[in-house]
């Protein structure tokens, strides 16, 4: 089950709704779970019970190393972590990275040692990574271990965030879970946040994507230097308002349930060097491996060659959580590069150009990057690269180009609008101005947007977001 269809809208959400308003709070988060819970089982039944299974074992560890810490003995609590962070690992690892792994021993040693391929459990590395920050926070001491059940359940399969994040630590919620605001104010707000996501997934990233699959299925040899940028122009609007646009319905969908979820996303296209970006990019994901491995490995501390150390493992890592291949790995550790290469040799050198020189810097090196990420090998990136470069590729302009750019030029220019603060800054003045007419502009334009994609949804195919694979 996804966001952005009809039985969602129409069907699940306002069940859920319904029954989550009605009942007394004590009973909101046992609602909450068992709706999370068949949102979950929806699409894949049998990895309910993986979910399940890692709900009991981190909120069976999470009582267990606070008992032991309440007693002294801070080393049982930290075998107890060390243990529990293995067992997450291990199935992380056993699910996304076993086929990996064996297709790789069998290239490199000439093995012939079968396996059988299979479906990654949807939203692992999300839930996989808030239970692993719950574990190490209890162990820290920065927060109490959860006794209710229930409450753990709900926070580890909370549906709004459960697929594709934004990764929530448990310390964002813990008081939420216990008490929250409820009320039409931010049921209100929530809608506006909904809406806005959908609008970017259904009106602009599905449409996008459209132009960017249909320039990806042609072959390099068939692409002129036009074609391969506007190709990897759809890809960088698409990643964006797709992602973008789950993390805002994320977040709508929390408070319309009482819940604040952090940012996920700050325009990172408006941004003017690499290290800029990734504070604008899935800042769920860097803040988590910044705390939990960044920081624990030493930091920026103990000199320059350290911290360059600390860089490229959190990057080499950041790149393997996002997928089992290479091009995944290529791709964390090309930004790992380029941030030491920001930090200690281009920072004062950038400081001192033009903004918009940085800005094009910046999106240059970006939408390479993207190339690594959307291609399925390392022979594939090299290749769509050397198109976008003029190797290898058909000259420099075709008509194929002309035609994408002719009938994409319009919705190109909303996306890149879109990807600025701009267009939100004026919905959100038109929104709480206090004149009435200026609201019933804004409630039009939310009601357009809600209509427009309905409409799209009702003929629209399966759609997922993007991050469903990761």
């Amino acid at each position: 089950m996804i966001f952005s269809s009809i039985f969602f809208i129409f069907v699940f959400l306002p069940i859920v709704l319904l029954i989550y308003y009605i009942v007394p709070f004590v009973w909101k988060n046992l609602v909450l779970l068992l709706f999370s819970l068949l949102f979950y089982a929806w699409g894949e039944p049998v990895y309910v019970v993986l979910m399940l299974l890692g709900i009991g074992i981190n909120y069976v560890s999470g009582m267990e190393i606070e008992n032991h810490m309440e007693d002294g003995n801070k080393n049982k609590a930290k075998f107890a972590c060390i243990v529990t962070a293995v067992i997450n690992f291990l199935i992380l690892g056993f699910y996304k990275y076993y086929g990996f792994l064996i297709e790789n021993l069998n290239a490199g040693l000439h093995l012939d040692i079968p396996y059988k391929e299979l479906a990654l459990p949807i939203g692992i590395s999300f839930y996989t990574f808030q239970t692993m920050s719950y574990v190490i926070d209890v162990y820290r001491g920065k927060i109490k271990a959860q006794h209710d059940p229930v409450a753990f359940g709900a926070y580890v399969s909370m549906f709004p965030q459960l697929i594709a994040g934004p990764i929530v630590r448990y310390s964002d919620v813990e008081h939420q879970l216990r008490s929250r605001k409820i009320s039409w104010e931010r049921f209100g707000e929530g809608s506006v946040w909904f809406l806005r996501g959908l609008g970017k997934k259904v009106l602009i990233a599905n449409n996008i994507g459209s132009i960017y699959e249909a320039v990806s299925s042609l072959g390099v040899s068939e692409m002129s230097v036009l074609t391969a940028w506007i190709g990897c122009f759809a890809y960088t609007m698409q990643i964006y308002f797709d992602f973008g646009g789950y993390s805002d319905m994320a977040i709508g969908l929390g408070k319309m349930l009482g819940f604040d979820f952090i940012k996920n996303f700050d325009y990172p296209y408006i941004s003017k060097s690499i290290t800029e970006f990734w504070r604008r990019w899935h800042m769920s994901l860097s803040s988590w491996f910044k705390e939990y491995v960044y920081i624990p490995l030493g930091g920026n501390r103990g000199g320059t060659w350290k911290s360059i150390r600390n860089l490229m493992i959190v990057w080499m890592l950041t790149g393997l959580w996002h997928g089992a291949a290479w091009n995944f790995i290529l791709w964390g550790f090309y930004y790992g590069v380029l941030l030491c290469i920001e930090k200690y040799v281009l920072g004062e050198v950038l400081e001192r150009l033009p903004n918009a020189a940085r800005h094009v810097y910046t999106l240059i090196l970006v939408m390479a990057g993207w190339v690594l990420f959307f291609s399925p090998s390392l022979g594939g990136a090299a290749a769509y690269l050397g198109a976008m470069f003029g190797i290898g590729g058909k000259g420099l302009i075709d008509m194929t180009g002309f035609y994408y750019l002719k009938s994409g030029l319009i919705l190109g220019i909303i996306a890149a609008i879109g990807s600025t603060p701009l267009p939100y800054r004026k919905f959100t003045d038109l929104l709480w101005k206090e004149e009435r007419y200026m609201q019933a502009i804004s409630i039009v334009m939310y009601a357009g947007i809600f209509l427009i994609s309905t409409a799209y949804l009702v003929n629209d195919t399966y759609n997922p977001f993007l991050y469903f694979r990761f």
